[in-house]
Formats: structure tokens, C-alpha cells, sequence
């Protein structure tokens, strides 16, 4: 799966599909075959982190 590439635009898709979808962060990841740590490193540029109590990025 391709993500976006623009950092809002990933967050929003992001925690969309972790609200929706996904039980967790982990859960996310291997299911769209995506490495966690590049993604929290291109959410954390942007000064969002993934909080799991609430399973979103914030």
C-alpha cells in the first residue's frame, strides 16, 4: 500500500483507519505491510506521537 506522502494527509488517513479498523498501532502496520518505526518517525515530524491509550497519533 502507498501512503500519503504529505504528513497532515497521512496523519488524517492514520488515525482514521486506527478509529475505524485497527485495535492498535501494531495491528495497523501488519496489516498494510508498513514498517511502525517509519511511520511514527514521518508522524513525528510534524510533533505528533502515537499515544496508545487512545490509539491515535497526537
Amino acid at each position: 500500500m502507498t501512503l500519503p506522502k504529505d504528513p497532515f494527509i497521512l496523519l488524517s488517513y492514520v488515525n482514521t483507519q486506527l478509529r475505524d479498523t485497527f485495535k492498535n498501532l501494531a495491528e495497523l502496520c501488519e496489516t498494510l505491510e508498513i514498517n511502525e518505526q517509519d511511520l511514527k518517525e514521518k508522524l513525528n515530524i510534524i510533533h505528533y506521537e502515537y499515544i496508545s491509550e487512545l490509539n491515535q497519533f497526537r
